[in-house]
């Protein structure tokens, strides 16, 4: 017969791997929209990282989509950054969802710069939320983006076209809007399976 070892032993020798406990989230994110969070495994939107809306145009919903999150935030006197929207924000449509103005910024950049103001404004620290319109990007890019709301602990949206669902991406969430019929697709989710049906989604609500 061998030696007898014990547990102790080749645990002090680190011989073995002693599982840990799940790291818990940085906080819930609720979304304000009942039936999403319902559908989603951490009951709203993944903290501290990218999700992506997939979108047939602009103004498809994405803004109607974030804006109770937004109004959320700023109440709670967080920064909320829009970086090189597709068209100038329109500012009673913004306090009409209830955000406070003073604490939105908006970033006008070409397409190269704009992803470098995104990084930064993630990694800082300094925001609640950074949304941006990204036209042609790759993984690595996306994947640096993930990275960087990951060490700034902030929410980050990037709204693509709905063609970009063909590809990967390193996103903890990716949503698709559909305008008819007006719903929501979840197309991946970190932390559990996509819901297999879509989730209704009133635009003109």
């Amino acid at each position: 017969m061998g030696a007898v070892v014990s547990l102790d032993a080749l645990l002090d020798e680190r011989r073995i791997w002693k599982g840990r406990p799940q790291a818990q989230p940085v906080g819930v994110q609720p979304t304000g929209h009942a039936l999403l969070d319902a559908a989603l495994p951490i009951g709203g939107w993944p903290p501290a990282a990218l999700t992506e809306i997939l979108i047939p145009a602009h103004g498809s919903g994405e803004l109607r989509l974030l804006w109770p999150t937004l109004a959320r935030l700023a109440d709670c006197g967080e920064r909320i950054v829009l970086v090189a929207p597709p068209h100038v924000p329109y500012a009673q449509a913004w306090q009409a969802a209830g955000i406070d103005l003073r604490q939105l910024s908006v970033i006008d950049a070409n397409e190269r710069d704009a992803l470098w103001a995104v990084e930064q404004c993630l990694r800082s620290g300094s925001c609640g939320a950074v949304l941006c319109w990204p036209g042609k990007v790759d993984d690595r890019a996306l994947r640096r983006l993930q990275v960087a709301a990951e060490t700034g602990e902030t929410l980050a949206f990037a709204c693509r076209g709905q063609q970009a669902a063909a590809n990967p991406s390193p996103a903890a969430l990716r949503l698709a809007i559909d305008v008819r019929p007006s719903q929501l697709r979840v197309l991946k989710c970190r932390g559990g399976l996509a819901p297999s049906s879509p989730i209704p989604f009133n635009l003109d609500a």
